[in-house]
Order: structure tokens, then C-alpha cells, then sequence
């Protein structure tokens, strides 16, 4: 029983930093740099132009892996971007799962993919223009007891503000934030520049073995140590969380950085750029390794199948795959996706999950604004039960949608 949990969780450490952290740690990059290059420009124009806004979430979310997805959550709780834009990157959101489906049933992905796209669009503008932000489900809620609920940046309960980044007790938000170090160390601070340099080089390495993994069809990979494609990846993976964990525990006080999960409107220099991306990526691990361990300890010890909730017998099999999508991370959707291209669960159970599940993006909310995390879930869940059911009764027998296996190389 020991060991048991002691390989959970190593590759739990493992497998969250090679297959979800250096994917992040790309597009997170990617971001910073045009905001450094365009000294803030990019949201900016984003901020100045809420119409658009829905529309640039669900297509950051529709980038396979979760990065696209993450760079936008800071911006939401910076109050940059409108709660329907969050709400239309986590239907967007394609997770890491979208690798497993691209490479092994192409044509299912174009139709689930692109069923989620249409379903962020019209649910992030939806949300927007009727007012149904958190500040709107305060209020109701106030409706129903003696004292209005307050918590995380909503805290005012006037109004229907589709955005309560904004709100702040009716004060302006302010929209930077103190990034510097807080301490000073003969010893940490070298140590904690140190530690960062090395942990971009863990994460080229991951980046390579990710790329790789997703390649040969994300199969099993044993825990080991050598120079063998397993045991690189167990060694990369390993190394690279421990360094996570003491960049966003630790380092953070001494290089900066300290306020994680929050946008930086510009970036002083192309190093500050990479100590950003560093950092957030970091923070990302740490919740990440954190929904692993939550994951894998519960179908391991009460041997749960995961596939078998999803291939549930009728209707039931859209309704799994999209109350699946609940679960924060991308672990079980991973699952499901390996299911399906094995035949084991229909296409309307796949396309439910992709439209409900937020991935990894979800744990910046989590960290800073609970109750929008919630809220943002259940509305992600909703156009997927209704799609979901939709393809099993409607277009199912008529396009043949409903079939196991729609869609396989080689089915």
C-alpha cells in the first residue's frame, strides 16, 4: 500500500509538470512577450474593446493544452475582460485532452471542438448582455436570506455587473500591482535567479518530451531513472515540480513576482518576461500536482472507472461526460478521451465533456475568486448538458453521431 502511494505520487509530481506545465509555460510566454514587445498594448485594445471580448476568450480557450485559457483568467480578476469572456474560455477550453483526440480521432474533434466554439460565443455574450455575472447571482442570493453573500472580488451586491473585478466595494480596481522581491538574501536571491535559469531548461526538456509523449499516442509511462524516454521523462518531470515549488514558495520573495495570478499590464525587460511566465507557470504546478493527487488517490484506492461513468447506457452518456467536465484539471478528461478513441464511450458523451471542461485554467480562479470559479463551472456545464442530450436524441440517428468510435484513425 506504500508504494502504491508513493508511485501515485511521483508520477502525479512527474506527469503534471511534462504533460500540462511546459505547455503552459509556451503560450504564457507567448503572451508576455507580445505585451513586452508592445509595451501593454495587447490588453489595452482588449480592455477598450469589450464587444470582442467573448470572442478572443473562446478562442484562447479553443488552443489545444490549457495555456491560452490561463493567460486569460489574470486578466478577468485584473477586471480587464468580462465575466462572459471567462465563461466563453472555459467552454472553449480544449485541455490536454484535445492532443489525445487530434491525433487519434480528427474528424470527432473538428465536430466536438467546434460545437464548444459556437457554445463559448453564444454563452459569453449571453452572460454579458443580460447581466448573469457573479454580482447578478449575489444578488439573487441576497434575495433568499437576511445578509448578501460576499466574497472573493464581488463584494458588491448592487447591480448586475457582468464583470465584479470591477467592483471592489464600489471602488476603482487597481490595476497594477507590486511585483518586486520582498526580501534580500546573500545566499537565496543569487539561489532564486539560479533556480529560475534552471527551470526554463526543465521545461525546454519537458516541452520535447510532452511533444513527444502526445505523439506516440500519450501510452503508459513507467516510473524509472535513466536515459531512456521513460526515465528522462520521470527525471524532467520531477525535477522541473520541485523547482516549481520553491519558485512559487519561495524564490518569488527574493526575485519577485510575489503577487502570481494577477496580469502584468507591461514588462520592463525581456528577463522580467520570462520570470513572469516562470512564475505563473509555477503557481499553475502547484495546483495542478494538488488536482492530480485529488484524481488519482480516489480511482486508485476505490477503483473508480472513470470510462465506465462516461459510457453509461443511453442518455446518461452525454450527462457523464459533461458532470466529468466538472472535475477541475485535465486527468479525467485525458481519460475520456482514451475511452473514446478506443470505442468506448459515444461521441455525444465526448462533445459534452469538451464543452464542460475548464482544465487546468480553472485553478487561477480557484486561488483568487472562489465564487467565480463556481459559477463559471456550472455555467460551463449547462450548454453541455443541453448539447450533449441534444446529439443523443436528435442528431445522433440522423448523422450518425451517436456511433462509438466516430471519427478514429482507422474506425
Amino acid at each position: 500500500m506504500a508504494g502504491e502511494i508513493l508511485d501515485i505520487f511521483l508520477a502525479s509530481v512527474r506527469d503534471g509538470y511534462v504533460q500540462v506545465s511546459a505547455f503552459v509555460a509556451v503560450t504564457v510566454l507567448a503572451f508576455s512577450y507580445v505585451q513586452y514587445r508592445t509595451k501593454g498594448a495587447l490588453t489595452d485594445r482588449l480592455e477598450s474593446n469589450r464587444r470582442y471580448q467573448p470572442l478572443v476568450g473562446a478562442a484562447m480557450g479553443l488552443t489545444p493544452g490549457c495555456g491560452g485559457a490561463i493567460v486569460m483568467m489574470p486578466l478577468y480578476i485584473r477586471g480587464t475582460v468580462s465575466f462572459g469572456t471567462v465563461v466563453a474560455t472555459l467552454i472553449a477550453t480544449a485541455g490536454d485532452s484535445a492532443f489525445v483526440i487530434l491525433a487519434l480521432a480528427p474528424e470527432a474533434a473538428l465536430y466536438a471542438y467546434g460545437m464548444a466554439f459556437a457554445a463559448a460565443i453564444l454563452s459569453g455574450y449571453a452572460i454579458d448582455r443580460f447581466g448573469m455575472g457573479v454580482g447578478y447571482v449575489d444578488s439573487a442570493v441576497s434575495q433568499l436570506q437576511t445578509t448578501a453573500t460576499d466574497g472573493g472580488t464581488a463584494a458588491s451586491v448592487v447591480g448586475r455587473s457582468s464583470n465584479p473585478a470591477h467592483e471592489y466595494d464600489g471602488e476603482t480596481p487597481i490595476h497594477t500591482h507590486e511585483s518586486g522581491p520582498d526580501r534580500e538574501s546573500r545566499v537565496l536571491t543569487p539561489l532564486s535567479h539560479a533556480i529560475h535559469a534552471l527551470w526554463w531548461v526543465a521545461a525546454v526538456a519537458a516541452l520535447i518530451l510532452g511533444v513527444t509523449y502526445l505523439l506516440r499516442g500519450a501510452p503508459e509511462v513507467p516510473l524509472m531513472v535513466g536515459g531512456s524516454f521513460a526515465g528522462l521523462f520521470t527525471i524532467v518531470g520531477i525535477a522541473g515540480t520541485t523547482l516549481s515549488f520553491y519558485l512559487y514558495l519561495v524564490g518569488r520573495h527574493y526575485i519577485g513576482e510575489g503577487q502570481v495570478g494577477r496580469a502584468r499590464e507591461s514588462f520592463g525587460s525581456l528577463y522580467s518576461t520570462f520570470q513572469h511566465a516562470a512564475m505563473e507557470t509555477s503557481f499553475v504546478t502547484v495546483w495542478v500536482l494538488v488536482a492530480y493527487l485529488l484524481y488519482e488517490y480516489p480511482v486508485a484506492f476505490f477503483e473508480i472507472d472513470i470510462a465506465a461513468v462516461a459510457a453509461a447506457a443511453g442518455v446518461f452518456a452525454p450527462v457523464g461526460g459533461a458532470l466529468l467536465g466538472l472535475i477541475p484539471g485535465c486527468g479525467p478528461q485525458i481519460v475520456l478521451a482514451g475511452a473514446y478513441a478506443q470505442g468506448g464511450i459515444p461521441f455525444s458523451a465526448l462533445a459534452a465533456n469538451a464543452i464542460s471542461q475548464d482544465g487546468d485554467a480553472l485553478f487561477p480562479l480557484i486561488a483568487i475568486d472562489k465564487k467565480a470559479a463556481i459559477i463559471a463551472s456550472i455555467y460551463t456545464t449547462i450548454p453541455a448538458l443541453i448539447i450533449g442530450v441534444a446529439l443523443h436524441f436528435l442528431w445522433g440517428p440522423v448523422f450518425g453521431l451517436e456511433s462509438f468510435g466516430f471519427g478514429v484513425l482507422g474506425g
